[in-house]
């Protein structure tokens, strides 16, 4: 190794991320981007619970298969729309609500 280099110094995440988490507009979009993946996961969960395939349920709601893939994934934006079909079709309801 070269002397002259410099030694990087390994960053602990957690302690990166809370270093982070101070500045607001990063806060804001990771609060964000966290809520769109619970919304993700229970989307799935729910999808294998009926023992649907991605496939079946884009059928289902007039979508394409890869679109669910996103969708479960994080990778894609929700519509009211497109939740409120995916809650009928899962045999659920949709709920929508301000808090503060």
């Amino acid at each position: 190794m070269n002397k002259n280099k410099k030694q990087l110094k390994a960053i602990d995440f957690q302690e990166y991320l809370a270093e982070q988490l101070k500045n607001p507009e990063f806060k804001k979009h990771y609060d964000e981007y966290g809520r769109q993946l619970e919304i993700a996961y229970q989307i799935l969960q729910l999808r294998k619970k009926r023992k649907m395939s991605q496939a079946e349920l884009a059928k289902k709601i007039g979508t394409k298969q890869s679109n669910i893939a996103r969708m479960e994934t994080g990778q894609q934006n929700f519509t009211i729309d497109m939740l409120q079909k995916i809650a009928s079709v899962l045999g659920k309801n949709l709920k929508v609500e301000f808090t503060k």
